[in-house]
């Protein structure tokens, strides 16, 4: 099964892709899709459609996940935040992906195994479970994590369908 994972951000949109084969994960790619935060709103919003765009059709995942963005103080930047993760939604969604979704601290319960850990945490976590991978950045740590994140879920409830299909 291969996985993108998608962290969202405005200005830094991270993503990584993975293969799962059971319990083995391996590393296919990141890296971080970029706005030029000296355009318009909408001009951004373009660039990372088209970065993701691009990005999805390279890898061909079959699987999609999205981190969910936590609410801030910021109304305004939380609904630029948004902005961008109607983006990393929309964009898997037109490869004909199906869209998972998790909370911040499901991600980190799921690759570190606590849901309050630091992001140096998370991107060690993310080095252990996938040897030997380049990170092109926090951003794209946190995109694999998401993507980590998504095979575990998927493995699990195959697990529980065959579980409930051997009775």
């Amino acid at each position: 099964m291969r996985v993108i994972g998608i962290d969202p951000g405005l200005r830094n949109l991270g993503w990584g892709v993975i293969e799962a084969d059971g319990a083995r994960l391996r590393h296919v790619a990141n890296g971080v899709c970029r706005s030029d935060p000296t355009g318009t709103l909408a001009a951004r919003l373009m660039e990372l459609h088209a970065q993701l765009t691009r990005v999805i059709a390279c890898h061909t995942p079959g699987h999609a996940a999205v981190e969910q963005t936590f609410v801030n103080k910021d109304a305004v930047a939380t609904l630029k935040l948004g902005s961008a993760r109607g983006i990393a939604l929309l964009v898997p969604a037109q490869a004909g992906l199906e869209v998972g979704e998790y909370a911040p601290n499901a991600v980190k319960k799921a690759v570190v195994g606590v849901g309050k850990a630091a992001k140096e945490q998370v991107d060690h976590m993310v080095r252990m479970q996938l040897p030997g991978v380049e990170i092109a950045g926090p951003d794209a740590a946190d995109a694999l994590a998401v993507a980590i994140c998504h095979a575990f879920h998927c493995q699990s409830a195959r697990a529980m369908v065959l579980a409930g299909g051997a009775r």
